[in-house]
């Protein structure tokens, strides 16, 4: 039998069921799903200042997601931050498939435990669209990054982009994923 991602498996044994009898859904294709997950990190004036800043967040985020970043360019002149158009100011990283699921997986066992003072990530992240983003003031969370190694500690944003319409069902999926929201009834 091939091997399939635990979290991947889990959404069409248990999450698909439950999210339609929760809302009463006709077809499974109804069901919302996620489609990616996105990581962004804004180096800001660290990299206009010093360049390896780019190339060490590139091999962070690289190994954090266990996919290849790219380094995000600023579109305009900014003459008070020194930035001209086309700089690299941030790295990111697009997840999809298998690699999603698996980042998922590692993100709710492995890091979030790992964050100081948890109490669960906020609920107040929703764009209204049925989209999901957090921040992370550390980058350190992660097992991939060796503390010793680092130059500076770093944040990122996270946002898991799903097919639901309304912010209620894309915060159902997530729960069932095991996201640990703080308002959790």
């Amino acid at each position: 039998m091939d091997y399939q991602v635990t979290l991947k498996k889990k959404y069409k044994e248990e999450i698909v069921p439950s999210l339609m009898k929760e809302y009463s859904y006709k077809t499974v294709m109804q069901v919302p799903r996620l489609l990616k997950i996105t990581l962004n990190q804004g180096l800001g004036k660290a990299a206009i200042a010093d360049k390896k800043v780019i190339d060490q967040g590139v091999d962070e985020m690289t190994l954090i997601a266990g996919q290849k970043a790219v380094a995000t360019k600023s579109k305009k002149d900014i003459s008070n931050f020194k930035l001209r158009r086309g700089m690299p100011i941030g790295v990111r990283v697009t997840l999809r498939g298998d690699r999603m699921y698996e980042f998922l997986e590692r993100l709710i066992t492995a890091s979030i435990p790992r964050i100081r003072d948890f109490r669960g990530i906020n609920d107040k992240g929703f764009d209204g669209r049925g989209n999901y983003t957090f921040g992370i003031s550390e980058q350190i969370i992660f097992p991939e990054i060796d503390i010793d190694k680092i130059g500076r500690i770093q944040g990122m944003d996270i946002t898991f982009v799903t097919s639901a319409p309304t912010d209620k069902e894309a915060m159902s999926l997530l729960k069932q994923f095991g996201l640990p929201f703080k308002n959790q009834k």
